[in-house]
């Protein structure tokens, strides 16, 4: 059972909506251009089909289908219980996971995998920004605390991924970040985090 709390105004924000909506035709028009070369490299690669999709929870738990460009082999997920896992709590993270290919690695240095995901924010399951979406057995074992950071919609981008993402390997610190952002959320906010997300991805595309 979902903790209960009152509604949080990110939620129903007519300008964040908008933000999502005009972020969300931009991304798809960059994806649009990626598609075809990720594609070829992806089939030189590991042949299989481009796009990958999981269920993930979202406001207050609700179940949508979330869309990637295809970072690991096919029939990964059958596989994750041979990675180890090197985060702590309830979520699951391994930086050097065997599963993901060569164009997989570079997709991921890029974010350029998480183009897709700007169909999610068009039809309204994610924002531009918010808490990373979790899945159903990361949620399954949530602790009532735990459900406050699903009280706003998942985002492409947040407190996490704009300060550290590749650090912070514990749950619980993942957890007072995005409760954060609850806290401090406005639409001047998400701009920024959404500039200083940019930078993250092309400085740490440039050091590689």
């Amino acid at each position: 059972m979902s903790y209960e709390q009152e509604l949080h105004p990110s939620v129903t924000n007519k300008a964040k909506r908008l933000l999502d909506i005009l972020g969300a035709l931009v991304g798809l028009t960059i994806a649009i251009v990626f598609a075809i070369p990720v594609a070829f490299l992806m089939q030189l690669d590991n042949p299989g089909p481009i796009l990958y999709s999981q269920i993930r929870c979202g406001y207050k738990g609700k179940r949508f289908r979330i869309w990637k460009f295809r970072s690991m082999v096919v029939g990964a997920d059958r596989l994750k219980h041979l990675v180890n896992n090197e985060a702590n709590g309830h979520i699951f993270k391994n930086e050097n996971d065997p599963r993901i290919t060569r164009v997989g690695r570079f997709l991921r240095r890029t974010s350029l995998d998480e183009l897709p995901q700007f169909w999610n924010v068009l039809i309204g399951d994610m924002s531009l920004v918010g808490t990373r979406p979790p899945t159903p057995d990361e949620v399954e074992r949530y602790e009532s605390h735990h459900w406050q950071r699903l009280n706003v919609k998942p985002g492409i981008t947040g407190e996490w991924q704009a300060n550290g993402r590749s650090t912070i390997k514990d749950f619980e610190e993942i957890v007072r970040m995005d409760l954060n952002y609850q806290l401090k959320w406005s639409i001047v906010y998400d701009i920024n985090l959404i500039l200083k997300t940019i930078a993250v991805v092309f400085n740490k595309s440039g050091a590689c």
